[in-house]
């Protein structure tokens, strides 16, 4: 297949497992001898640099009020749209995909829906976070033209233009439709829990597949610690922000004391306040807690020097990475049950979970999994096991691809070969 490819964000400029995923998905893809193209935005991550020959990467979309980018204006935003449209339509004429796959559009013109399902090629659409359920209505675009009660500045402009005949210019070229003329024919989902939230906010989107995210087991490979190894290492991988539970870990460590001799270890970055908050808890509380930063390559061996992973996420994490690649990597799990997460745990087979935000309990998981190294020994293997017969990439990548063939079937009228 030649499949054209469009997301927000793409490595090495990306903000999480969404982009890393689809990254992954498309060297697959390009190893198994299809033509991929990527369509992204030109958002750059400070401190970051791309190849600037990378083959096959076109960073050409503007992102409007995501990422540090500010909310324009409604000509202002006319002229982004225009753009938006017109390199997606520029990118179709000149690859001339079988198929076109459409990630992650956050901060992204919705109105390149809209301009797709005017052109003839399919489109399959792969969700991994809440873009359609919690922004789509929210488009600034799309909401501008179709609200029922506009400003009156919005009224007078909106009257003024389509007497003009700029309305019809800028729509020929960036549709405004209001959003419910979107159809998503084919779609999957990375969690049952997303696609039934998805579908919740009003969207027809029930007949959606459920692909669950990858892990590369090669990359994030270890054995589960015998029963005889003591419990001392946890690992905490993740934003550092509210919804993500930090303080929750941390107020948990600040209840063990004196019944758990452990550290905690946290990776990641977050909002300076937010951050400064966690640090000054940790030493008025004199907690053994450290924290680190460190690169995408150094993860597999910080997974492996560590003894259990707490996933302390308090939001509806559509289906989370970093369990599928500690438990690959033979780590014990503690984590909430949120979003597509009792999708993955089962507490006491291959993880022990408690509520979120609930420092109390998570305090308790934590003494239960070092108090009884036999079942800490045991979900570890579980979950090992599980994670990489199940959630193996290639596993993952036959799954996308066969979708995506069945979609140009669809197109066609022809059928997949079994």
């Amino acid at each position: 297949m030649k499949i054209l490819v469009l997301s927000n964000l793409y490595p090495p400029h990306y903000v999480g497992g969404y982009e890393l995923i689809c990254a992954a998905m498309v060297a697959a893809w390009r190893a198994r001898g299809h033509t991929v193209e990527v369509l992204t935005s030109n958002h750059r991550v400070d401190g970051v640099r791309e190849d600037a020959t990378e083959p096959g990467v076109r960073r050409d979309l503007r992102v409007h009020g995501f990422f540090g980018h500010p909310w324009l204006g409604i000509r202002a935003l006319a002229d982004l749209e225009v753009h938006n449209n017109r390199c997606v339509r520029e990118a179709v004429a000149r690859f001339e995909p079988d198929v076109v796959h459409v990630w992650n559009l956050g901060g992204i013109s919705k109105s390149i829906c809209l301009t797709l399902q005017g052109l003839p090629v399919p489109t399959a659409y792969h969700l991994s976070d809440h873009w359609i359920a919690r922004s789509l209505a929210a488009d600034v675009w799309l909401d501008w033209w179709n609200r029922s009660h506009p400003s009156l500045l919005a009224r007078v402009l909106r009257t003024a233009w389509g007497w003009t005949g700029q309305r019809r210019k800028w729509s020929s070229v960036a549709p405004a439709d209001p959003v419910r003329s979107i159809r998503f024919d084919r779609i999957t989902f990375c969690s049952r829990a997303l696609r039934d939230l998805t579908a919740a906010k009003g969207y027809s989107v029930g007949h959606g597949a459920i692909i669950y995210c990858p892990v590369d087991i090669g990359r994030f490979s270890g054995t589960p610690a015998p029963a005889s190894q003591i419990l001392h290492r946890l690992l905490y991988v993740g934003r550092l922000a509210e919804d993500k539970g930090v303080m929750t870990a941390l107020r948990a460590m600040a209840a063990v004391q004196g019944r758990f001799p452990g550290e905690l270890h946290i990776y990641g970055r977050g909002d300076a306040d937010y951050t400064t908050r966690l640090h000054t808890y940790v030493r008025e509380h004199h907690l053994p807690v450290y924290f680190h930063t460190a690169r995408s390559s150094e993860m597999p061996g910080i997974y492996r020097a560590h003894d259990a992973l707490l996933f302390t996420s308090e939001w509806e994490e559509p289906f989370a990475l970093t369990p599928l690649e500690a438990m690959s990597s033979g780590l014990p799990v503690i984590g909430t049950m949120t979003g597509g997460s009792p999708e993955l745990f089962r507490h006491g087979e291959n993880a022990l979970t408690y509520p979120a935000g609930d420092a109390a309990q998570l305090a308790e998981r934590i003494v239960e999994l070092a108090s009884d190294p036999v079942a800490r020994a045991r979900m570890a293997a579980t979950g090992h096991a599980e994670v990489r017969s199940r959630y193996n990439e290639p596993v993952v990548v036959d799954q996308f691809e066969r979708y995506l063939l069945e979609t140009v079937a669809l197109a066609r009228g022809t059928r997949v070969a079994s």
